[in-house]
């Protein structure tokens, strides 16, 4: 492909793209495919000689497109959508034709100042105080590893990397039972161990279910008794199955008191403290170690984006930095290089999208979006309460609750499976103290308020049918 060809070519897809999020109401949520149905049209070896880009797309729309699930679709209601708002899809595609590794200043000097000013942008919009330094991870998951690595070094002296872990004491890590699965992986693969992992219960009379932090100090007390080495908590602000958050300036007193390093998951929620009425939900959160959120998820940058805000960048550095010779950027040494900053050594140019992100919406615009979420989640939940076959589980929290119908548990899973076979909304379920329940989130940046009103009419209409 000549460039003429590339420029022509890259012209439609542009096209296409533009007619696909227009018409994205016309489309199913979830795709109506089995397992192995997609495998099944694609040839079983790899072409030996070119083919033509219109045959190529072609069997793009052919295949791949009835197969997807539209995660950029107004009525996701599922998990927390990963949004993509149309000036980050042009800062992607400029970033994928320029194709910049940034992995040092040297190697992209653009991509790494641009890096510093746009966490720092982020910092002041979610109401950080000065002293939080920010790197862009590929996801909260790896933001998560990072900060165990950081409590499982300086727990042990800065020795785990260079001795190994056989012969340490045992690290001890504490959450509450609430978290995210991405904080029992960041314990597999760190070599800390799902045993020294300590999940703590959460107080179910709180609404907003915080750790159990009496339990907390208990635990670490118990722990230090019989020759383990805590070192560190892990919060949340916003998990993921009905939005618990903890009590983070308790926490922060815990980890002062016992000198453990405190990181908080907000990978969600953290997004909506752009509004300021919101930060009551993390209060003291300007105590922790780290930090991160995930501006791919509801302010509307392209996947992946994930900001990670540390007090003290040297125990990240020390923790994950390695500078061979070549590495090395030679008459300018006061320079950041983010790649000592993160687990992989590659890094893509991920800030110019925050970048053109918000300065097309401004912080104003992306509050208004984040704002008629909450009250349209708000209102759904006030709708469902007021129907006499249906209870309202939890209560919202920002964006999300969750809610049952009447009958049991197969019930309820049955109603998940049928709304998302529909084809209108999509949800997705959970458990809470041991009872199915289905989770509703309002996320999409293109939603409205008649996306969430359709929500209403398709829950209760499949609901009354299944009766």
């Amino acid at each position: 492909m000549n460039w003429d060809e590339f420029a022509d070519w890259g012209g439609k897809a542009v096209a296409f793209g533009a007619e696909y999020h227009k018409t994205l109401r016309d489309r199913p949520v979830r795709p109506r495919v089995s397992p192995g149905e997609i495998a099944a049209q694609l040839p079983a070896s790899p072409p030996e000689g070119g083919e033509g880009m219109e045959a190529i797309l072609e069997d793009f729309e052919r295949i791949v497109m009835p197969g997807l699930t539209h995660w950029q679709h107004p009525r996701f209601f599922a998990y927390f959508p990963a949004n993509a708002a149309p000036p980050s899809m042009l800062a992607e595609m400029l970033v994928t034709m320029l194709a910049p590794q940034c992995m040092l200043w040297q190697t992209s000097p653009a991509a790494t100042e641009m890096e510093g000013v746009m966490l720092d942008w982020l910092r002041q919009a979610v109401g950080l105080p000065e002293g939080f330094q920010g790197v862009i991870q590929d996801s909260a998951s790896s933001a998560t590893l990072a900060a165990v690595l950081v409590m499982r070094e300086r727990a042990l002296g800065w020795a785990g990397n260079v001795q190994g872990l056989a012969g340490q004491p045992a690290v001890r890590i504490y959450c509450s039972d609430q978290v995210h699965t991405s904080i029992d992986r960041a314990a597999w693969v760190s070599g800390v161990g799902q045993e020294n992992l300590v999940k703590l219960p959460a107080v179910a009379e709180d609404p907003l279910r915080p750790m159990d932090v009496a339990a907390l100090r208990a635990a670490i007390a118990a722990d230090r008794a019989a020759g383990y080495l805590p070192a560190g908590i892990i919060g949340v602000t916003g998990a993921t199955g009905m939005g618990a958050c903890d009590r983070l300036g308790e926490l922060a007193d815990v980890a002062q008191a016992e000198d453990l390093y405190l990181h908080i998951d907000a990978a969600w929620a953290g997004a909506g403290m752009i509004c300021p009425e919101n930060r009551v939900l993390w209060e003291g959160v300007e105590r922790a170690d780290s930090m991160v959120f995930n501006p791919h998820k509801w302010m509307g940058a392209q996947f992946d984006c994930s900001a990670h805000f540390i007090r003290d960048p040297d125990a990240l550095r020390q923790t994950l930095a390695i500078r061979p010779e070549f590495l090395k950027t030679l008459g300018a040494e006061d320079v950041t290089d983010y790649s000592e900053w993160s687990i992989p050594l590659g890094r893509r140019f991920r800030a110019l999208k925050l970048w053109f992100l918000i300065r097309t919406y401004g912080l104003e615009g992306l509050r208004e979006m984040i704002r008629n979420h909450i009250a349209w989640s708000r209102d759904l939940a006030a709708r469902l309460a007021a129907e006499p076959d249906f209870e309202i589980v939890t209560a919202p929290v920002l964006s999300l609750f969750s809610f049952r119908h009447a009958g049991d548990d197969a019930h309820n899973l049955k109603l998940v499976e049928a709304i998302n076979a529909d084809g209108r909304i999509y949800l997705t379920q959970n458990k809470v103290d041991g009872q199915v329940v289905i989770r509703f989130q309002v996320g999409a940046f293109g939603a409205t308020g008649a996306d969430v009103a359709t929500a209403f009419d398709v829950i209760t209409e499949i609901a009354r049918d299944m009766a």
